[in-house]
C-alpha cells in the first residue's frame, strides 16, 4: 500500500499522525542532511507499521510517498 507523508525533519519530538485517506504527518529528530533523515524515516516507519517500508518518491522533499509491504 502506498502512503503519502509530510515529514518534519529536525523536530524536537517524534510522532506520526494519521490524517486519513493514506496520508500521514511525521515528525522525526534526525536532520535532513545527506539523506540521513530519509534513512531514519524508513527505520521509524518500519517500527511503526511492523512491515517493510521503501521510499518511492520525494527523496529531496518534505512530501514523500512510501510503499508499505504486506
Amino acid at each position: 500500500m502506498k502512503i503519502h507523508l509530510k515529514v518534519h525533519a529536525g523536530s524536537s519530538q517524534e510522532k506520526i499522525i494519521d490524517l486519513g485517506n493514506g496520508m500521514f504527518e511525521v515528525w522525526i529528530t534526525e536532520k535532513a542532511v545527506e539523506g540521513k533523515a530519509n534513512e531514519y524515516l524508513i527505520k521509524f516507519l518500519r517500527k511503526h507499521f511492523g512491515k517493510e517500508v521503501s521510499l518511492v518518491s520525494g527523496f529531496n522533499s518534505k512530501r514523500k510517498i512510501v510503499e508499505v509491504g504486506d
